[in-house]
């Protein structure tokens, strides 16, 4: 066995087809254990591992990042252990897969392989063709084990909304510790993740700036704009600076939500208008702004649990409707607070 070269396949992955890639775990050379996860796909349910069907080494890998992946395609060729135990007498491919991104089956403890023996025709090794079982990446799993490595660590596991969520703030998934089932990351992992990074670099005294290590993001990079024409530097005012610095924290740390409804604003156009045109001489005018905050108040009044914050495990409610609403002038982004607006 130890002569003959292994081509593990993507296996039955249902009607999914042209399936993102999105982590290779391993490179030639690696030694992997059995069931131990090769690549990583994410459909629009679930994220699957493509688990190796025996321990080996790496020949070669035909898949990478970014590439699109459907059943049959090969993933890699592997030279198994003499000591890798192949059955021969299973069925010819997976079940199909009951795909979730919120409860996905535990993997089996003896997967299913195929095996078709290519005849060999000269010296060379000959090959075996094998449909790896996929996985849904609802546990831990390893990460690829080096020549030089003994044992294989852990990397996170997480849900597709969840890898996008973490990609979108620059977060390395395979750094936060999961806390859902067996290890699973979940969005409140990766907030905790970013929220305690950002307080580290505030407890030493450090800014948090663009290119955080603890965030993993790349570097911002330094260009010399005057090679490609006449520029002018200008000092950046403070406002400006504390305003890209807070909105940089909110964007991480606070969930965006947009919500739409229609309403029927006829008779409240008239009156905005009415109102005016009484108020023409006095350089008063009310804009749609003003009765969209004073909708707001009423709105946080019924609703209180939209106005409140998290405090550790407390929800803070606050009795209070102070609004603020963006302003761009002169200076910069200002946000005035209107104080009791009910």
């Amino acid at each position: 066995m130890s002569s003959q070269l292994m081509e593990v396949k993507v296996p039955d992955i249902g009607d999914t087809k042209d399936v993102p890639v999105i982590e290779v775990h391993v490179k030639a050379g690696d030694l992997v254990a059995l069931d131990q996860a090769l690549i990583t796909l994410e459909s629009d349910k679930a994220t699957m591992d493509i688990p190796s069907p025996a321990a080996g080494v790496v020949q070669t890998v035909q898949l990478k990042v970014g590439e699109r992946a459907s059943e049959g395609m090969t993933v890699l060729m592997l030279k198994p252990n003499a000591s890798s135990a192949i059955p021969t007498d299973q069925p010819s491919a997976a079940s199909d897969l009951a795909l979730s991104t919120n409860n996905a089956a535990s993997p089996p403890t003896s997967p299913p392989i195929a095996l078709s023996l290519a005849s060999a025709t000269s010296t060379a090794p000959s090959a075996i063709t094998v449909a790896a079982p996929a996985t849904v990446a609802n546990y831990a799993t390893e990460t690829p084990v080096s020549a030089t490595q003994s044992l294989p660590t852990s990397v996170g596991h997480a849900s597709p909304s969840v890898r996008k969520f973490a990609r979108e703030l620059g977060v390395d998934i395979s750094k936060v510790s999961g806390s859902g089932p067996k290890g699973r990351v979940t969005q409140n992992d990766v907030q905790l993740f970013v929220k305690n990074a950002m307080q580290g670099q505030h407890e030493h005294g450090n800014p948090i700036t663009r290119g955080s290590s603890d965030l993993n993001l790349l570097p911002w990079p330094k260009i010399d704009f005057s090679k490609f024409g006449p520029i002018q530097v200008q000092a950046l005012p403070r406002i400006k600076k504390l305003s890209a610095a807070n909105l940089a924290r909110n964007w991480v740390m606070i969930p965006a939500v947009t919500y739409h409804e229609e309403a029927d604003i006829t008779e409240l156009e008239a009156f905005r208008l009415r109102v005016n045109k009484e108020q023409e001489k006095s350089g008063i005018k009310l804009t749609a702004l003003a009765f969209l905050i004073k909708i707001c108040a009423v709105a946080l009044k019924k609703f209180p649990e939209f106005n409140a914050s998290l405090d550790g495990d407390n929800l803070v409610l606050k009795q209070y409707m102070h609004i603020g609403f963006a302003a761009d002038t002169p200076n910069g982004l200002l946000v005035p607070v209107i104080r009791d607006v009910d």
